[in-house]
């Protein structure tokens, strides 16, 4: 007895040299083969670095290295020292919001059994399952109202929200920040909030030394101030910039200083716009920053290095060749003859007619079907009287695709 090998798909054996990062089906741009994810707008992630170090590279030749020479030594060195270290600081928590998964939820492969059915069992009428929009969840004894997601095939946990810029479901949504070229959610909003912080901090500190300089100039001259800024035109962009930059980063991290006492995120601040009663999150100020803060960050659910699960070949059957490509004229009676004693590929292999040519039939002669037991010889009668009345009785012919040839003459 034959058993058909099933073919082989260069498909199936490609995608187990693929990796996670290289069939995501959202927005995301990985870099590293897939260490690092960012969002579909890194390209203004470059946009950002170069507004913290340009501004400090000239803070540093053009103002602290002055300012050196004024301070004693080891004051005027850890001026420049400060402001280096800062800025490498800030740096690196940008990287941290930025290049990190910040709470993508996997997207399911197939869509959650319905559990509401439509229709009246009484009327006789089939039933239609229908899956619910919105479903009531219970945590900590709260209850939620949790939407389903199209795109990711899952009802969203609480305090969660698909990025249509990313295109991906993230807990604890916040927003999508065009600056980091990422979205701020449950995994990044620490060090999103530093970032931001620290750089008000560092506006803070070069704006100080710019004035500090200008000071000296004053002193060590003796003109008026309007005179000693004009000898240092460094010094008069860096106020102004930092000044202006100063507002906006300053004015943010007290917006999110704001949301983080009240346990609230941007997201939820605008859609929804909770007071102290109807905030479910709030536990308190403490316990708030503590949330924020002091907790363990959780661990991605995603392993975006991790090989693509290779998916398992249909099987086909143990049957014999016949019996797996049966043509639809064959009817019953394959069954039968693959079940009696003589080999059917007999006719098979020699199935040549008289001029030499192959006429691509099965034939089954009745020397053959003198072999077989008489019961199964009855059913093969019966069936080639049935399905093809114009044929003898006894001479059955079944037409093979070629196909079935093929693999017939491999076989010899």
């Amino acid at each position: 007895m034959y058993v058909v090998t099933p073919p082989q798909r260069s498909d199936l054996r490609s995608n187990c040299d693929l990796r996670v990062y290289q069939t995501w089906k959202g927005s995301n741009i990985f870099c590293l083969q897939g260490r690092f994810i960012f969002g579909p707008d890194v390209r203004s992630l470059g946009l950002t670095i170069s507004l913290i170090v340009v501004p400090v590279t000239i803070f540093c030749i053009f103002v602290a290295s002055k300012l050196i020479e004024d301070f004693s030594d080891s004051w005027g060195v850890s001026v420049v020292s400060v402001a280096v270290v800062f800025t490498v600081y800030d740096l690196i928590l940008l990287m941290l919001t930025s290049a990190r998964d910040p709470g993508i939820i996997p997207r399911n492969s197939h869509p959650p059994e319905p559990e509401v059915l439509d229709g009246n069992t009484n009327s006789g009428t089939s039933l239609t399952p229908r899956l619910p929009r919105v479903k009531e969840v219970e945590v900590n004894g709260i209850i939620f109202k949790v939407k389903y997601c199209d795109t990711c095939m899952l009802y969203r946990p609480p305090r969660c929200s698909h990025c249509s810029i990313c295109n991906n479901c993230v807990e604890r949504f916040d927003h999508h920040c065009p600056w980091v070229g990422q979205c701020i959610a449950q995994r990044n909003y620490r060090f999103f909030f530093m970032f931001v912080f620290s750089t008000t901090l560092l506006c803070v500190y070069v704006l100080a030394f710019c004035c500090v300089y200008i000071r000296k100039i004053k002193e060590s001259e003796n003109v008026t101030i309007w005179k000693a800024m004009l000898k240092t035109p460094a010094s008069i962009a860096l106020i102004i910039y930092t000044f202006i930059s100063m507002w906006f980063v300053g004015g943010l991290t007290g917006f999110h200083l704001y949301l983080i006492s009240t346990n609230q995120t941007t997201y939820e601040n605008f859609r929804y716009s909770y007071d102290r009663r109807s905030n479910p999150h709030n536990k308190g100020v403490v316990d708030n920053f503590k949330e924020i803060f002091y907790s363990a960050i959780p661990p991605s659910k995603n392993n975006f290095r991790a090989m693509v699960p290779r998916e398992a070949p249909v099987m086909m059957p143990s049957r014999s060749a016949v019996g797996g490509f049966m043509s639809p004229n064959m009817g019953r009676a394959n069954d039968e003859i693959e079940m009696g004693r003589k080999g059917v590929w007999a006719m098979a292999e020699h199935g040549d007619d008289k001029n030499g040519n192959n006429n691509e039939r099965f034939h089954v002669n009745e020397h053959e079907l003198g072999e077989l037991s008489s019961g199964v010889r009855t059913e093969v009668d019966d069936d080639a009287r049935t399905d093809r009345p114009n044929i003898p009785p006894r001479h059955a012919s079944w037409e093979m695709s070629p196909e079935v040839m093929a693999l017939a003459a491999r076989r010899t």
